[in-house]
């Protein structure tokens, strides 16, 4: 039977308990506040469900992830990165992103991103544990993505794109700043092809949870996330 999270304390069951069908489901429950959340990402666990269930929290079994120095920039996408002319910044406007990336699950398959799961990850940004990439045409927003960023690790969350490629364009600029900055790896959570086109690669869980033992507590010499000014 699936574990059922009361709203205090925040524990999670070891991540062991996970189950293999499907794949990760660990338990139920909880409360999506960054103490809850803060706590799940730190063990590897994050949350993901639909508008009419609980609060899921997840941990698969193999784990996808992208090694910065490991982005694959193909041909294509470096003349689009070289010639389409966006201008990319951090954190200019998270709370723009998010949005813009439950619109798109809305329109492809219905979102997760509910109020609930956009007001958690903004009280995030606001303490700043989330972070944001956009990609601007001129003064319009046509891609981005975002997640959190704990010690040396980047935990991946969504993206969208307004325009061909602005996705992987933020991501392709997500990893080298973070390799600039020393982190390890960009979690992805679960495979995708389209992850996969981009370097993403499956590692097992358990060597997942060593990364993040040696990295979450990373503490870095300068700032990482510098606001930008609109």
């Amino acid at each position: 039977m699936l574990p059922w999270l009361p709203s205090h304390p925040v524990r999670f069951p070891t991540i062991d308990s996970a189950l293999s069908e499907p794949n990760g489901l660990l338990a139920a429950g909880g409360e999506l506040t960054p103490e809850w959340l803060l706590c799940a990402y730190s063990h590897g666990i994050f949350p993901w469900y639909a508008d009419d269930q609980p609060v899921l929290w997840w941990s698969p079994d193999p784990r996808t992830v992208l090694f910065p120095r490991e982005i694959r920039v193909r041909r294509s996408l470096a003349k689009r990165l070289r010639n389409a002319g966006f201008t990319v910044t951090f954190d200019r406007d998270f709370e723009a992103v998010i949005t813009a990336c439950a619109a798109v699950r809305e329109q492809e398959e219905g979102t997760w991103i509910d109020d609930a799961m956009h007001g958690a990850y903004c009280d995030l940004h606001r303490l700043g544990h989330a972070h944001s990439v956009e990609v601007w045409d001129q003064e319009t927003l046509v891609g981005g993505l975002y997640g959190l960023a704990l010690g040396g690790i980047f935990f991946g969350e969504s993206m969208f794109s307004r325009r061909p490629d602005a996705s992987k364009i933020a991501l392709v600029h997500l990893a080298q700043h973070l390799d600039d900055h020393g982190f390890s790896l960009i979690d992805c959570q679960m495979h995708t092809p389209h992850l996969a086109s981009l370097g993403a690669r499956d590692i097992a869980r358990q060597t997942f949870i060593g990364y993040l033992e040696q990295c979450v507590n990373m503490v870095h010499p300068a700032p990482v996330w510098p606001r930008e000014t609109p």
